[in-house]
């Protein structure tokens, strides 16, 4: 019943020295006054942060007061979504009434991480030995490749991306939903791309290949949470209602690829056919990997659902907070459903692809 985010800023520029406890406080202050009740506990998504309780540190300094526990998760580019269906979790026990959950990233950061030996490493495994483990650029390339996703296409989706991003902060479509941190109101990324322009960039992780730096989501830092609470306690406040979830595993060596069984599981659980979906959220890592998996689900983005899938752009012009990105998304269903006075009854979907081979998906309802 209240979503709410920071702006998003590229790696090491606006909020290059904004910690991610920081990025996260006033965007959960912010959800807990607009839902004005007690808070029982705040979830978190994080991937890259520097450890311990994100939740908890965030909890503290956004004013929640010591009673506030706090709990960290992480489903890696999945994680803001995953927070969000284990506060609903939660609610739905009766455990908990009031649970502000989301994700916070600062790639700006992350701590340089290493072995007892000394040995530098990015990132932890997303899969053991003898599995595939591919960087997600790797990956992005070849789900591509395995689905015939065409370069051409690619870069037409990144440019209809940053277009729809462009116009919706120009109308102030972002404006409700966005806390400014630290004296930024604005995201920092989105721009008119241009295809020529986008045609000339080279390869970023396959020699030959067809992603580049134009048609994929940036290192980004930002933060977002939403508020989930029982039926008993929205009070007559439009909200979104929690439909059904539904987290899956596939093929490590194809991660992008998540989203597709996992949308395709909650609509079979809940009965639901996509057509009666008015709006979809998907967390756009690579133009690739947005377009394989649309592609699969039946979905048009550059003609025909180009109003229903991301319409106000996504994560390749906004950018891509890893654990805050699948918040964001349900965030940004909030306000083109709640926000903008869609009818009861109107169905909005959010899904993310994530590392080591993984899909989430929820499905929310207009209330």
């Amino acid at each position: 019943m209240a979503a709410r985010r920071s702006p998003i800023g590229t790696a090491g520029h606006a909020f290059k020295g904004v910690s991610v406890d920081a990025l996260a406080a006033p965007v959960i202050a912010s959800v807990a006054k607009d839902v004005g009740s007690a808070v029982d506990d705040v979830v978190l998504g994080n991937c890259m942060g520097p450890g311990g309780n994100v939740a908890r540190v965030a909890a503290l300094r956004a004013g929640l007061g010591d009673g506030v526990p706090g709990v960290t998760v992480d489903r890696q580019c999945g994680s803001g979504l995953a927070a969000v269906l284990v506060a609903a979790q939660a609610v739905r026990s009766g455990d908990m009434d009031v649970v502000i959950a989301g994700g916070a990233e600062s790639a700006s950061t992350a701590p340089v991480r290493a072995h007892r030996d000394g040995a530098v490493y990015e990132r932890a495994p997303f899969a053991p030995e003898g599995h595939p483990d591919p960087d997600m650029g790797e990956a992005a390339e070849a789900l591509g490749v395995a689905c015939g996703v065409s370069r051409e296409r690619q870069d037409a989706y990144a440019a209809a991306s940053h277009a729809k991003a462009v116009a919706a902060r120009a109308e102030g479509r972002f404006d409700a939903e966005i806390v400014p941190v630290e004296g930024h109101e604005r995201d920092q990324r989105p721009r008119t791309l241009r295809l020529a322009s986008l045609a000339r960039l080279p390869a970023a992780f396959v020699p030959g290949g067809a992603v580049t730096a134009g048609n994929c989501s940036p290192n980004s830092d930002g933060a977002a949470a939403v508020a989930v609470v029982p039926e008993r306690l929205r009070e007559g406040r439009p909200g979104l209602r929690l439909v059904g979830a539904a987290v899956v595993g596939c093929d490590p060596a194809l991660p992008g690829w998540g989203p597709v069984p996992a949308v395709r599981r909650l609509l079979d659980r809940t009965g639901v056919d996509l057509e009666r979906v008015a709006a979809v959220e998907i967390v756009e890592a690579f133009a690739a990997q947005t377009l394989a998996v649309t592609d699969a689900l039946g979905l048009d983005p550059l003609g025909a659902d180009g109003a229903r899938v991301c319409a106000d752009g996504g994560a390749i012009a906004l950018g891509h907070p890893w654990g805050a990105s699948g918040a964001v998304v349900v965030t940004r269903l909030f306000t083109r459903l709640v926000r903008a006075g869609a009818p009861r009854g109107t169905l909005g979907l959010a899904t993310a692809a994530v590392g080591g081979g993984l899909g989430v998906a929820a499905l929310f309802e207009v209330v």
